[in-house]
């Protein structure tokens, strides 16, 4: 009986993490395509996580999406990190200085989590990225993080073939690895356009715990990268290190 709740359990969150990722509510046919789930256990499950509230559907029972109780639990997440005021803290001071986009996040296994954000006063549209989750090896954060492990550990970490997200993606992972050696020797991380077009963005990590787990970055538009990037990487280095000698004077891990 055991394997069998456990199975459940597995099946449950893999549907909630296929849910969150799609960007569009999915049938119970497309569920299945992406999870592999058996149709009568996956029909079932569904049945009991929209009663639960944990899954929203229409009024025909033909597409579902992630319903509220998803939401609390994020919530409870960020509320009960002790990091985060701290690192909000640093991010109203990054982009007081230097006026441009800034974020926290944490790696969660070959992803970056995304778990605090100050938007440029000057951007034209806000992208909402509490919360999200995106490839490692696609952003700033998540190469500097990745820096801080093995080139054996990051090989065994992210899965291969490494998915391209814009014509710059770095998807070779004999380059991503030399990419890394680079963070490693400078100290910080920068891209340009391998995430999203017309963004560049430079991260460094919050080493308050070994191996580091957290970073900061700044982004801003490619266009203004040449003139900034020196400035703007200063400031994130001195705000980065700011923020780890504080977490590990208050005794956080």
């Amino acid at each position: 009986m055991e394997p069998q709740l456990v199975k459940s359990a597995e099946r449950t969150v893999r549907i909630l993490e296929a849910l969150a990722e799609s960007q569009n509510n999915l049938t119970l046919s497309e569920l299945q395509q992406r999870t592999g789930f058996p149709r009568s256990s996956l029909h079932a499950l569904m049945r009991t996580l929209v009663e639960l509230n944990w899954v929203e559907t229409d009024s025909a029972r033909s597409a579902f999406g992630i319903g509220p109780h998803a939401l609390l639990t994020g919530t409870a997440y960020l509320d009960k990190d002790p990091a985060l005021p701290f690192a909000q803290e640093t991010l109203e001071d990054l982009r007081a200085e230097i006026g441009q986009t800034s974020h926290f996040a944490r790696r969660d296994g070959a992803h970056v989590l995304y778990l605090a954000t100050r938007d440029s006063r000057e951007a034209d549209h806000v992208i909402p990225r509490v919360g999200r989750r995106l490839p490692a090896h696609v952003t700033a954060l998540g190469q500097v993080l990745l820096a801080q492990l093995t080139d054996d550990e990051v090989i065994a970490l992210l899965p291969e073939p490494l998915q391209g997200l814009t014509e710059h993606t770095i998807t070779d992972l004999a380059k991503l690895t030399g990419e890394l050696d680079q963070v490693r020797t400078r100290g910080w991380a920068y891209e340009r356009e391998q995430g999203t077009r017309g963004v560049a963005c430079v991260a460094v990590a919050v080493d308050y715990r070994i191996p580091a787990t957290d970073a900061i970055s700044c982004s801003m538009p490619t266009m203004l990268a040449p003139s900034e990037i020196e400035r703007i990487i200063e400031a994130v280095i001195k705000h980065t290190r700011k923020l780890a000698a504080t977490l590990r004077r208050e005794g956080i891990r």
